[in-house]
């Protein structure tokens, strides 16, 4: 379980082939953020909850299934990009954003970034249209792992207004127009929407 408030960004080190096993394995530089985890420690990678099945010097590896590489824009990922990292939070800990389980509902596609001052609007296109359903405006969504507020629906496509701290401390700030990223929708609205009767 997370918040999706993003502790910082860390440096993509190395993206492999599995020799066994999984599909894909990556080196994520933690640093500071590698303190006080240990192998099988769930991490939330660009939103994604990946377990840790290696440390070494700051640095942990993380196996991931084909279902992640299809699912999440995890599959695109290279040498050198920076990701959004939160580790699971613990019980009694403040709950700054809201719940975040890392399972990524897809993906979608910025389409617009208007960028002020005190201010940057981003919108975004769903590539799974079907998630539009599980959302409302001033309703809580998570991008890459950010936790954040819906401004406006329309269609398939989605916006949010980002603050300079924001853009400064995760990686929406490095995204620009035509960049993929994961969208994890609120859970409260998924069941709310799986339990309304379909005509």
């Amino acid at each position: 379980m997370f918040t999706g408030i993003v502790e910082g960004l860390a440096e993509v080190r190395s993206v492999a082939r599995a020799k066994k096993g999984a599909d894909t394995v990556i080196r994520v530089k933690l640093g500071r953020m590698a303190r006080g985890l240990k192998v099988g420690d769930s991490v939330c990678i660009n939103g994604a909850c990946l377990t840790v099945t290696k440390l070494q010097k700051g640095e942990a590896q993380f196996e991931m299934v084909a279902e992640t590489v299809r699912r999440t824009s995890l599959g695109g990922i290279k040498p050198g990009d920076k990701v959004n990292v939160e580790r699971s939070m613990k019980v009694g800990d403040r709950l700054e954003g809201h719940f975040v389980l890392g399972h990524v509902d897809g993906t979608a596609t910025i389409v617009e970034k208007i960028e002020k001052p005190s201010e940057t609007t981003m919108w975004f296109k769903l590539d799974d249209t079907a998630l539009t359903s599980t959302l409302v405006p001033k309703g809580s969504i998570a991008v890459d792992g950010t936790s954040l507020t819906v401004v406006d629906v329309d269609n398939e496509k989605f916006s949010v207004s980002l603050i300079p701290h924001t853009l400064e401390m995760t990686s929406l700030g490095l995204k620009k127009k035509g960049d993929k990223v994961n969208i994890e929708t609120d859970i409260l609205s998924k069941y709310v929407s799986k339990s309304l009767p379909k005509y």
